[in-house]
């Protein structure tokens, strides 16, 4: 997935730069405070909050597995199509098992981070 953003934000560079400064500026600022805000948000809900909470009456893998699918679900809510939110729903697997092996949620913060940062410039957020 992250090679995927990567490439797409390549194609969508020249268009960015042709445009003025101002709008560069923009969507620059743009990224960084909606990557940064959006990251530390979901992750305190779904790793911070949910997981932490689960693990309390289930097991670490079932806690994990329920928050990741949730996590994809509410992204299918809000309008992304299905297969992305189920990309999103791995990558909530992947962020869960970060937290629990680190005992720490700023890992998952900063991979979510640049997950969104990536989209941003790959012209997905906008």
């Amino acid at each position: 997935m992250l090679i995927g953003i990567i490439i797409t934000g390549l194609v969508f560079i020249p268009i960015i730069l042709n445009k003025e400064p101002g709008f560069i500026k923009s969507i620059f600022i743009f990224g960084l405070l909606f990557s940064i805000i959006n990251a530390i948000l979901e992750e305190l809900i779904w790793r911070g909050i949910m997981l932490t909470s689960l693990i309390e009456y289930i097991s670490v893998t079932n806690a994990i597995i329920i928050t990741s699918i949730g996590f994809g679900m509410l992204h299918l809510v809000v309008g992304i199509p299905f297969f992305i939110s189920l990309l999103f729903s791995i990558g909530g697997l992947f962020y869960g098992f970060i937290v629990i092996k680190t005992n720490s949620i700023y890992p998952a913060i900063i991979f979510h981070f640049v997950v969104n940062i990536g989209m941003v410039l790959s012209g997905m957020i906008l």
